[in-house]
C-alpha cells in the first residue's frame, strides 16, 4: 500500500493494482470522514457489471484498511441516485467515524 501526504490535514493513498484512491472529505460530517474512489470512473452502483466485481471488492478492502489505519471500526455508507443522496456521479464510498453516528442519517 503506497501512501503519500497531500498536505498536513489530508489523507491521500493510491492503493493497489485495482486502482483506488482514499482521501479526506472537504466538508467532513464526522471527526474522521474520508472517501474511497476507483480511479476508473463508474457513474453509479447500478451501472456496474460482472467485469467490475474485483474492483468493487477492492474498494471495500481499501475502505476497511484505511478505516483501521485511521483508528475506526465501522461507518460505511453508500448512496445511489437522488434518494440515496448521491450528488457526485463517480462511484465512491464515504467512511465516517470517530463518534456515534445517528440513525436514520440526515
Amino acid at each position: 500500500m503506497a501512501r503519500r501526504s497531500c498536505c498536513r490535514a489530508c489523507l491521500c493513498r493510491a492503493l493497489g493494482p485495482a486502482g483506488c484512491l482514499a482521501f479526506r472529505d472537504v466538508a467532513p460530517q464526522a471527526p474522521v470522514h474520508f472517501l474511497v474512489i476507483p480511479k476508473r470512473p463508474i457513474p453509479r452502483i447500478s451501472r456496474v457489471g460482472p467485469q467490475d466485481a474485483e474492483l468493487l471488492g477492492h474498494l471495500l478492502v481499501v475502505a476497511a484498511r484505511t478505516a483501521q489505519a485511521e483508528g475506526l471500526a465501522d461507518g460505511y455508507r453508500l448512496g445511489e441516485l437522488v434518494h440515496g443522496a448521491q450528488s457526485v456521479y463517480h462511484l465512491h464510498l464515504h467512511v465516517l467515524g470517530g463518534r456515534q453516528l445517528g440513525w436514520p442519517p440526515g
